[in-house]
Formats: structure tokens, sequence, C-alpha cells
């Protein structure tokens, strides 16, 4: 049988490969914005946060020591997230790359360089695990305040036409695995914030369950035509603690 560490090591594995994946999610996005030289109506801040988060993730996991599979997989991130920060600086319009620029600044920069200097100042031993651990777990659920949007809008329109099944699918899975490594190895600032990302994924995918046979096109009262939706995601993703913040831009034509 394997022993509970070798099994969080699987797990941690496991949630590795999925996060993985699910980072690598915005590429069609980034790709079109390459391909179409334009940012369209989609926004920096989900990459500036999630490139945050991961910054915060390994500064956590160095404070710790022998957390090498949360470094891996939010150094994969801190790539991922900086390459596509720099494509969307390429070719934003100039008020988006001021604006991106200054969240930068403010939250990438001082607001991390602050947190960096004042435990590694005023906070030792394992207070300064605990307070990096609150502060990334507060980060995490603010981030999971996003599927809140879905969720409403789903229960509002009772249909999931406008619902990323697959993508939320895939995030509840490395929610679980998440939850599942933290508890194995007594972490509990990894598993908390999983509890809440878990518990939002279950109640996307009930609801998928529910209105998956009403998928018809929506339509728009002042017209007889049909109004057929086309949708941008877009997703920001701590991967660390397996969550994952996505923004769904809906551009309706007729």
């Amino acid at each position: 049988m394997l022993s509970q560490h070798n099994l969080a090591i699987s797990v941690g594995i496991l949630g590795n490969c999925i996060s993985f994946m699910v980072f690598l999610a915005p590429v069609p996005t980034f790709y079109r914005v390459y391909k179409n030289k334009s940012t369209e109506e989609f926004h920096s801040l989900p990459y500036v946060i999630a490139l945050f988060s991961c910054m915060l993730w390994i500064y956590y996991a160095l404070v710790k020591t022998n957390c090498v599979l949360l470094i891996t997989i939010n150094s994969f991130g801190l790539l991922i997230e900086t390459i596509y920060i720099s494509i969307y600086l390429a070719y934003a319009p100039m008020e988006a790359k001021k604006f991106t620029a200054r969240i930068l600044v403010l939250l990438n920069f001082t607001t991390f360089g602050m947190i960096l200097l004042s435990t590694l100042l005023f906070v030792h031993g394992h207070k300064r695990l605990m307070v990096l651990g609150f502060i990334c777990d507060f980060f995490s659920v603010s981030v999971f305040v996003a599927p809140l949007s879905i969720i409403r809008m789903v229960i509002r329109t009772k249909s999931v036409e406008l619902m990323p099944v697959n993508l939320s699918f895939f995030l509840t899975i490395s929610a679980a695995v998440w939850l599942g490594y933290g508890t194995l190895t007594k972490d509990i600032y990894v598993a908390l914030p999983n509890v809440l990302g878990l518990l939002f994924g279950i109640i996307q995918m009930v609801l998928y369950c529910i209105y998956k046979d009403d998928r018809s096109n929506p339509v728009d009262p002042t017209h007889n035509e049909m109004v057929v939706p086309e949708i941008a995601l877009e997703v920001s993703d701590d991967a660390s603690a397996g969550h994952c913040c996505t923004r769904v831009v809906i551009q309706r034509e007729i």
C-alpha cells in the first residue's frame, strides 16, 4: 500500500498535470489576439492577478520548504502569464496598455514588494508561514467570486448556453485534487480555498444537469431574428491552489 507521503506526491503530480492544462486554456484567446493584431474586448486584469497569485504561492512554497510541486506548477504559471501579458501589451490600445502597466506596478511590484519586505523584516519563524498562508488564501477566495456571475446567469436565464462547461468541469476536478493534496500534506492554506472552489464547481455541474436540455439560442424581443451569442472566454488561474477566475465576455450579433 502507498504511504501517505507517496500518495500525497501522486496527488500533487496529478494536480500539476491538470493545472498545467488549465494554465494553457487561454492559448486560443491569445492566438486570436496575435492573429488579429487586436485585443478586442479582452482585459488584462485576470492575467495580472494570476501572475500575482503565482508569485505569492512560490514565495509561500519557498518559506515552507519541501514544496517542489507547488513551485513547479506556479513557476510554469509565472512564465505563461508573463507571456500572455506581453502579448496583450503588444497589441492593446494605448489606454489599455497604460491601465495594465499601472496595475502591474501597483500589484506585482509595489504590493508584492511590501509583502516580501514586511514578512522578511517583521515576521519570523512559523508566524511568517501563517501570515503568507492567510494572504494567499485571501486572494484565492477573492478569485472564487468569479463563478458566482456564471451561476447567477444560468439561474436567471435557465440556460447553460453560455456556461463554459468543459472548463468548469476541469476546474472542479482541479479543486478536488488540490484539496486532496492539501489534506494529505496537512497544509490548511492549500486545502481551505479549494473547499470553496469545489463547492462552486459542484453547483455549476448540478445546474448544467438541470438546464442542459434547454440549449436554445436566446431571442431578442425587439427583433424577429434569432440572436446568436459569440462567447469570448478569458481565464486566469492560480493552479497551486487549484482555483481559477473565469470571465465570460458576451458579444451578441443580429
